[in-house]
């Protein structure tokens, strides 16, 4: 798949109707709701796993850098979703962020340390808007905020040490472009669900 393709393939997912991956998480407040936020959406979960790999895939300054360029965007949506800032076509964005991660890792596109970083933080922001959108009032959005970051970043740690165990055993080499077509495959789902 080419990045042409990853690309058509996520507007065709944004052109879709909302997956609604969020449903079912009911209300959700304080530290350990934010906290299995993520664990509990398939759609946040798979994204940052993803992210934590393939920022291992690509190497050097990337490794930090994107998934903390998601992070950032994270903290970004969620103080846009607090001040009441809607975001638009938020589900097909997650949506296209499973797809574009995903096809990046499957085909080992060569993508630059700042393009990167761009596309994660754009991506992370519509995670983190979703995120906080679950919440009933903002009195308890810090304590939420901060399970989700720590659970986000936990993701993308545990995306990462798959990566650098398949870096270090030839036998499980494939073990990153295999990940990335499942996420590609689980977000195009999503998208018809």
């Amino acid at each position: 798949m080419h990045m042409k393709t990853g690309l058509a393939l996520a507007t065709l997912v944004a052109a879709t109707s909302p997956a609604l991956a969020h449903v079912g998480h009911g209300s959700a407040s304080g530290f350990a709701a934010g906290l299995a936020h993520p664990i509990l959406g398939i759609d946040h979960l798979l994204a940052m796993f993803a992210v934590g790999v393939w920022a291992v895939v690509a190497g050097g300054k990337a490794t930090l850098m994107w998934p903390g360029a998601f992070l950032s965007g994270m903290v970004l949506g969620s103080l846009l979703a607090l001040g009441g800032v809607a975001l638009p076509m938020v589900e097909p964005a997650i949506l296209a962020s499973l797809i574009v991660v995903g096809a990046a890792l499957a085909r080992a596109l060569p993508v630059s340390l700042w393009s990167g970083a761009s596309a994660l933080t754009a991506f992370g922001m519509f995670h983190g808007h979703a995120h906080l959108l679950e919440i009933p009032t903002s009195a308890a959005a810090a304590e939420y905020a901060a399970g989700f970051l720590l659970a986000t970043a936990g993701l993308h740690a545990a995306g990462a040490a798959v990566a650098l165990v398949a870096r270090g055993a030839s036998r499980l080499s494939a073990v990153p472009r295999a990940l990335g077509w499942v996420v590609v495959v689980a977000g195009a789902a999503l998208g018809f669900a």
